[in-house]
């Protein structure tokens, strides 16, 4: 899609966008001022993927995953105005707009019946929005889970009473299921096998700490509440 984009356009948006003092650099305005700038920029976006994200990626996408899982279930429990709300602190609902007060001023934005779109990211630590035709209006909001990315390494290495009891892996299952889960984002959630996430789970089950509940062609498992003893015990 980028690579397609025309040189027309692709100006109007660096013109827009790149206003940083970095865009000021003689060698990235050298690029920027290019006639070739589109297929420059998308194939440093290509590389960027594979050397950086293509990876990790299963990962970071279970995570924006299961966070979609969690707002539909915020939004059946508790409906529209606490699920926008839910995205920031900054984010509240107010005469049917919604007013985000992290972003400088822009003015009002009609959805004019469009709709809004809404992106779960492991990238942003605000929030970010895409405000400018063709575009979709986007919200793009720091996805649940986020944090255990930079913390991970530290909870493997620490023992404690609930891994002692119910063994590492399903340890790491039973705290990963703060928000309903399927067995492949377990999965690539964890770097484990679906066979053997599944295995553990069958077991954590049967000892009634988990339950699972069908949601169109996932089976989705969350902890009941002597599941969520445990862990808050162990905790």
């Amino acid at each position: 899609m980028i690579r397609a984009t025309p040189l027309g356009a692709a100006r109007h948006e660096i013109a827009t966008t790149a206003t940083g003092p970095s865009a000021r650099d003689p060698r990235v305005r050298a690029v920027l001022d290019s006639t070739d700038a589109v297929s420059r920029i998308a194939e440093t976006m290509d590389q960027a993927w594979h050397e950086l994200l293509a990876t990790d990626w299963p990962h970071l996408r279970a995570i924006c995953e299961r966070d979609v899982v969690h707002r539909v279930g915020v939004i059946g429990e508790h409906g529209w105005v606490t699920t926008i709300e839910s995205l920031h602190p900054s984010i509240a609902w107010r005469a049917g707009g919604i007013e985000i007060g992290s972003f400088p001023p822009v003015g009002s934005v009609r959805l004019a019946g469009d709709g809004l779109l809404l992106i779960p990211s492991v990238f942003v630590a605000n929030i970010a929005a895409h405000l400018e035709d063709p575009w979709p209006r986007t919200l793009i909001y720091r996805a649940r889970g986020t944090a255990a990315l930079w913390g991970e390494q530290e909870s493997v290495s620490r023992p404690d009473a609930l891994t002692a009891l119910v063994g590492r892996a399903r340890d790491r299952l039973l705290l990963a299921l703060d928000a309903p889960a399927s067995t492949s984002h377990l999965a690539r959630s964890l770097a484990m096998t679906p066979g053997a996430v599944g295995d553990h789970l069958v077991i954590l089950r049967g000892a009634g700490l988990l339950v699972s509940a069908r949601s169109g062609r996932s089976v989705l498992y969350r902890r009941t509440p002597l599941g969520e003893a445990l862990v808050a015990g162990a905790g």
